[in-house]
């Protein structure tokens, strides 16, 4: 006879079932109709309409005033640029004078302040439904050479997944490029400490938490060398390759100019022309480099928002993903987005998407972008969609604010209506924001102690 306080054989071990949703985003057309069962941080079953998991759960979760979907994925951020939002010298600024005048301001961060701008970035995500992100830090003055240990600590407090790319500015203004002298590091010091990361934090297969990847941070700011040598690395080491390309018309004259390429015989030419590379941004090609691209198997992270503000352009979208690229969603830096908002960006990329090509451009490949194929740009197959041996990387979001009144289509309402707040949110089958918070996090202290530090950051 069993022992009275023993589990029964029947249940699984802590098996939750997340039942009967008022609708679904599956991101792969399976059917998830009466919810998602999941053991041990994975999700081991999908249950049909009308259906019960094959086998008693040790408990539930009714879902039915939620719309419930894959956790969403940024793969394309600047945690630090928190700390300058909305700063007047550039709110009416393109890119370059943008940066012209925010590399000073950047130049003075500290330890301190990264810390709370990643933790501010961090929640906004976390609270948009966001459940792995993709950040690009490139800035290590004096004082901040830890400063991807900083991020790992932040990922790890709230509970986040996280692809962290070592960054970095070897092309200063005395050697022709746009960031100030104060900004750049020597390549033998990127090199070490890309090394010393990646045996450190860098995860592997299903399931990791943090990833680590190395990114020069544009062709306006680093040597051919530094490229060429960051690619060499990633190869011996088996890690990602991130960085920004085909941003602006000004980067293309740059490229031009300055190597005398176009921007994708420059990225072939420094050997990151392949399927281990990420882009930010890539809005200015022409057919032949789409092509290219494709046949490489080279991702884009499509930053709508951001592309919009600094009056970049327009990424075509349908036609990379029709070559073969991989498009994902990246709300980019929060000192040009000025937000740290995944399910708003989706919406962003849904209507600027169909500015460019019509409004038969569905929602569901909007929230597509931001999930699986935002997996796919970061080269995870683990995430990014609900299907039985996937992550429990969960987003749900209710429909029950004014925005919301009179909408008929669930799923069509998250973006057309403007959704902007998860009301709860799973990550690796432990709850990270429950009915609307993040526990534990005292927000109001968090914002005063920001503010503070912004305003300290400005002010020099």
């Amino acid at each position: 006879m069993a022992h009275p306080h023993s589990p029964s054989p029947a249940l699984s071990p802590s098996s939750l079932w997340i039942r009967n949703p008022l609708a679904v985003f599956t991101a792969n057309g399976l059917d998830a109709s009466g919810g998602i069962v999941i053991s041990r941080g994975i999700i081991t079953e999908l249950v049909p309409a009308g259906g019960q998991p094959s086998a008693p759960c040790d408990s539930t979760f009714d879902a039915s005033a939620h719309v419930l979907m894959p956790g969403l994925i940024n793969t394309h951020h600047h945690f630090y640029q928190t700390l300058t939002r909305a700063w007047g010298p550039v709110a009416n600024a393109p890119l370059f004078p943008w940066l012209h005048n925010l590399y000073p301001v950047w130049a003075r961060l500290t330890p301190d302040s990264l810390e709370l701008a990643v933790k501010v970035a961090l929640a906004e995500l976390l609270l948009s439904g966001c459940t792995t992100a993709a950040d690009h830090h490139y800035l290590f003055p004096a004082g901040l050479e830890d400063a991807i240990d900083v991020e790992v600590g932040v990922v790890r407090e709230l509970g986040m997944r996280a692809t962290l790319t070592r960054g970095s500015m070897t092309l200063g203004t005395d050697d022709g490029g746009l960031p100030p002298q104060s900004t750049v590091q020597r390549p033998e010091v990127i090199l070490a400490d890309s090394e010393r990361l990646i045996s450190k934090y860098h995860e592997r297969g299903d399931g990791a938490f943090i990833q680590i990847a190395l990114a020069p941070c544009s062709p306006f700011s680093v040597t051919k060398e530094i490229m060429a040598e960051s690619a060499a690395m990633a190869e011996r080491l088996d890690v990602r390759l991130h960085t920004h390309l085909a941003e602006t018309i000004d980067e293309e004259d740059f490229c031009l100019s300055m190597f005398g390429l176009r921007t994708v015989d420059y990225l072939e030419s420094v050997g990151w022309l392949g399927n281990r590379t990420w882009l930010g941004h890539g809005i200015h090609f022409n057919d032949d480099e789409i092509a290219r691209l494709g046949a490489a198997g080279t991702a884009v992270a499509h930053c709508p928002t951001s592309n919009m503000r600094l009056a970049s352009g327009t990424a075509r979208v349908l036609e990379l993903e029709a070559a073969g690229v991989p498009v994902g969603l990246g709300v980019d830096g929060s000192a040009s987005n000025d937000a740290s908002n995944m399910i708003l960006e989706a919406r962003q990329a849904l209507y600027l998407q169909r500015l460019r090509y019509g409004a038969d451009v569905p929602v569901e490949r909007a929230l597509g972008w931001a999930t699986r194929g935002s997996a796919a740009v970061l080269g995870r197959s683990d995430i990014g969609q609900l299907a039985p041996g996937m992550q429990a990387d969960l987003a749900l979001f209710r429909l029950d604010d004014l925005r919301f009144s009179g909408s008929h289509d669930a799923v069509a309402a998250l973006l057309l209506c403007g959704a902007d707040r998860a009301d709860r949110v799973m990550v690796g089958g432990e709850w990270r924001v429950v009915d609307g918070q993040i526990p534990g996090l005292d927000v109001a202290g968090l914002i005063a102690e920001h503010s503070a530090a912004a305003r300290k950051l400005i002010n020099g």
